[in-house]
């Protein structure tokens, strides 16, 4: 059994790794990537790149968890992108003390990965969708198809993935005009849909290349849709009944719908952050441990990684992470989305 990871109680104990395997994506959201090209921080001729290997990540994950890590989260970019992501999920499910895996998607290539990835040993599956509508989700997304990401649903749900979660990042005058049709979506099918509010972000990209100015040249602020309203929309649907707050789940609140088979929740980010509770780190695709998405706070460990790291340097990596954290992010996003996974 492995020990309990006490070291990490600088300030609060990691639990939560989210590991984004690679930076490449074949959508192309206005709040990720530009529409062309490579995004910030990726060299040119490139779109996005897998530079850990499928060996460095399942040691850095075994290591992790020997260091107190239980709960391992499998991120892009769009993972399924990756050719040995069959592989490499097995790999990661024998994992020993590992107790859970998920794999987040945006859903365009999983109807046939989903069975296979299940019988590989992946649990938890959430899933980006934007929107039902197909041109507000091509609007968002520039490419791919919201029939590609609802056959994934689909498919995830008949291979017996639970929960399986659709997230789905609200931003006024975008989608905000799609929370009723997807809120329905829990109608009939034991799925979670969870409303995140937008998160503006602090970038060199002009307005017109990030996609989200509009025609008057709105502020990125101005795209946020408070939980409150989010709230306040889905109470138009029927009677919202508040359900207990499951262990390590700080991010959301979580209610069902009168009537409805699934359930609903908010994320806000923005307007009631959780960074007190906050137990997770990432690692992003090109190799830096990250103790916060909002605020950063990096260390760069793929030389480590490929020198062959050993146990007592992960602990202090993690140590490090840990007390990196803020008490409270500011307010915007500082980073390479690309490379992180959300």
């Amino acid at each position: 059994m492995t020990p309990p990871n006490h070291a990490l109680d600088v300030r609060r104990t990691l639990r939560y790794l989210r590991i984004a395997v690679t930076s490449r994506c074949n959508l192309r959201c206005i709040y990720c990537r530009p529409p062309k090209g490579p995004a910030p921080g990726e060299p040119e001729g490139t779109e996005g790149q897998d530079l850990l290997t499928r060996d460095e990540i399942v040691r850095f994950v075994r290591l992790a968890v020997e260091c107190g890590i239980h709960k391992v989260r499998v991120t892009g970019g769009e993972p399924l992108l990756r050719d040995d992501i069959l592989d490499l999920v097995r790999d990661l499910a024998a994992t020993p003390g590992l107790s859970d895996l998920g794999l987040t998607t945006n859903g365009t290539l999983l109807a046939p990965l989903a069975p296979k990835l299940r019988a590989a040993g992946l649990r938890r599956i959430n899933i980006g969708l934007s929107a039902l509508t197909p041109e507000v989700y091509h609007r968002v997304t520039r490419v791919g198809s919201a029939e590609d990401a609802l056959a994934g649903l689909g498919a995830a749900l008949d291979a017996g993935f639970d929960p399986v979660k659709v997230n789905v990042v609200v931003m006024r005058g975008v989608n905000d005009g799609e929370i009723a049709a997807l809120a329905a979506l829990t109608r009939d099918a034991p799925t979670q849909v969870r409303f995140v509010e937008y998160m503006p972000f602090r970038t060199s990209e002009p307005p017109e290349t990030s996609g989200l100015a509009d025609a008057a040249g709105g502020a990125q602020a101005a795209r946020v849709v408070a939980a409150e309203e989010i709230l306040a929309r889905l109470r138009q649907l029927g009677d919202l009944s508040p359900l207990p707050a499951r262990r390590g789940a700080a991010a959301s609140r979580c209610y069902r719908i009168a009537g409805h088979k699934g359930t609903v929740g908010v994320i806000a980010p923005h307007s009631a952050p959780f960074c007190h509770a906050c137990n997770r780190v990432r690692l992003t695709a090109d190799g830096r441990l990250r103790s916060c998405l909002i605020e950063g706070g990096e260390q760069d460990i793929l030389p480590l990684l490929r020198r062959g790291m050993d146990r007592e340097t992960m602990q202090r990596l993690l140590e490090a992470a840990a007390a990196a954290k803020p008490a409270r992010h500011h307010g915007s996003f500082r980073g390479r989305m690309h490379q992180i996974g959300g």
